[in-house]
């Protein structure tokens, strides 16, 4: 697919309607186009933590440089209406290649021994945002797919991309060494 953009004002959302991939109309409110923000919501945040490895760790900053490329690609898939002859859609086989990478991780790490909140280190922390936001994206698929027919990979790939964003996060403290874990019943403020 080509990509030409020779204007950024359009004019064309400014009574509230934006097009979807076939040229069809709808409305800014609607849960399509929710869906398809949030999964921009989401890109920026991984782009904030890949700024945050890009200087330390080259692998890690490419890796979410690819997981930035498929939120687009499922942003265009959610673009394209059911039957579109424009439809490019994702695969199922695309949570198998995300398990691997969350096992991958998940080996150098510390056994879980209570839940893990929010934190650490900076980037830590931006994976634990992307993480919630991927899980919000995948509530707000949910939604859509309940009223319209929707690619069905797109829910599982979302479920796999927030698992890898919490095992992320336990990489990015030191494996989970510098994890801060719940202490279930600790006395507030003290």
């Amino acid at each position: 697919m080509v990509v030409r953009i020779d204007r950024v004002v359009t004019r064309g959302g400014d009574k509230g309607q934006t097009s979807l991939g076939d040229g069809s109309r709808i409305s800014k409110a609607s849960r399509h186009v929710d869906a398809i923000g949030m999964l921009d919501e989401a890109n920026a945040i991984i782009g904030l933590l890949r700024a945050h490895v890009a200087g330390t760790d080259a692998d890690l900053a490419s890796r979410l440089a690819s997981i930035q490329n498929l939120l687009f690609d499922m942003g265009g898939d959610l673009c394209q209406p059911e039957g579109s002859k424009h439809a490019k859609r994702l695969d199922i086989s695309l949570t198998t290649v995300i398990e691997e990478e969350v096992e991958r991780l998940r080996a150098s790490q510390l056994p879980l021994t209570s839940f893990v909140l929010p934190g650490g280190s900076l980037p830590a922390a931006w994976a634990h945002l992307a993480r919630t936001t991927i899980r919000r994206t995948e509530r707000s698929v949910v939604t859509l797919s309940e009223e319209t027919t929707i690619n069905p990979a797109l829910t599982p790939i979302l479920n796999r991309l927030s698992d890898y964003f919490f095992v992320l996060s336990r990489h990015l403290n030191d494996n989970g060494r510098e994890d801060i874990v719940w202490e279930p019943g600790k006395p507030f403020f003290r």
